[in-house]
């Protein structure tokens, strides 16, 4: 029997994957580790996850079959890239020899052991991890909204982390999953949504044995540093309050992550010190053969950007979806096609998305 941990992606992420990878399999190399991969690579890039620091890779081909193009195309790169989680559990879960498996977003580092939660699946099937473990006090309005608001309005998991047993209720999960991201795995708050995250807002109500982990060691984040303060013991161990720091997850890598950080951290210099490490990490895990920003399924094929509007047009019209199964071809009689003669949504400036913790 086995661990086995996975974490999705797009290519434009991948040294930040990477990054994962390296400080996963130094505190755990008996651990078998996915690339669950929701892109295609540029031109002249080799995919090896191996080369990547991991031990095997799923694509979203793998994963979705004949529907991929369809499907994927009614999402953005975030909504996507965390759509397949679901599907990947359930598949990852019926590898011979998984029995626990962990999920962990790209952008993290692991600086301590998991074996805590390796320990906590014995019990329980989920294990979930809150944005906010300590309430704010009254006096600080701003962290109120920042953070206590926020969770309420985006979701108070922080799906960033999830770690499943491979037993009946972790599968039932997994299924009830799957069948919500495959569907309604979209950033609508006017709907209610936002991606995965909020869905797990009803896990403590649909399902047995779940552990809400408690720990401020846990999923630490620029957004929640107000009631957490980071240190190192005699031995170079990092902590938090006292606690393991067991990975630091470093959402918005620039300009907003920066602000954040120095709202809360104020004079805990060793924050600022674990982001310029971070920051080295990712870039030298950087390779130049992947154009920024890349994504094989934000283009048509003729290279044009799909305006987020089209692709919500699409997602929400079966018979768009039945007329028009590869959308992402141009020339006549596509969907490129209807959209220019139709619509004037191809002549619409791309939307550079909203800042929210994921």
């Amino acid at each position: 029997m086995s661990i086995h941990a996975f974490t999705s992606c797009s290519y434009s992420y991948l040294n930040r994957a990477r990054v994962l990878a390296k400080t996963l399999k130094q505190q755990h190399p008996d651990w078998v580790l996915w690339l669950v991969m929701t892109d295609k690579p540029p031109p002249g890039f080799d995919p090896d996850p191996k080369a990547f620091g991991f031990d095997a890779m799923l694509t979203a081909e793998d994963l979705f079959g004949d529907e991929t193009e369809s499907w994927l195309f009614g999402h953005d790169i975030v909504e996507a890239c965390t759509a397949v989680k679901g599907r990947a559990c359930v598949h990852l879960l019926d590898q011979p020899g998984c029995e626990k498996l962990f999920y962990f977003d790209p952008d993290i580092a692991v600086l301590n052991p998991m074996d805590e939660v390796v320990a906590l699946l014995d019990d329980h099937a989920i294990v979930l991890t809150p944005h906010q473990v300590e309430a704010e006090p009254a006096s600080r309005p701003l962290a109120i909204r920042d953070n206590e608001i926020e969770s309420l309005q985006y979701g108070v998991f922080n799906l960033g982390f999830i770690a499943l047993a491979n037993d009946a209720e972790g599968r039932r999960f997994a299924a009830w999953w799957d069948d919500r991201l495959h569907d309604w795995c979209h950033d609508d708050l006017q709907l209610g949504i936002f991606v995965d995250q909020k869905w797990c807002n009803l896990v403590p109500c649909f399902f047995d044995r779940v552990k809400v982990l408690r720990d401020p060691g846990y999923n630490v984040a620029s957004w929640n540093l107000s009631q957490r303060r980071m240190s190192y013991d005699d031995q170079g161990r990092a902590l938090i309050n006292g606690r393991s720091l067991r990975f630091y997850h470093f959402t918005k890598l620039g300009a907003v992550g920066d602000m954040m950080t120095q709202r809360y951290a104020g004079d805990n210099i060793e924050i600022y010190e674990l982001w310029w490490w971070y920051r080295h990490q990712v870039a030298a895990a950087t390779s130049d053969r992947i154009p920024p920003g890349w994504w094989h399924y934000g283009h048509f094929d003729n290279g044009e950007t799909i305006p987020k509007s089209a692709r919500i047009l699409y997602r929400r019209d079966k018979q768009l979806q039945a007329d028009y199964p590869r959308p992402l071809t141009t020339g006549a009689g596509s969907f490129h096609d209807w959209l220019r003669r139709e619509t004037t949504l191809l002549s619409e400036t791309p939307d550079p998305g909203r800042f929210a913790p994921v």
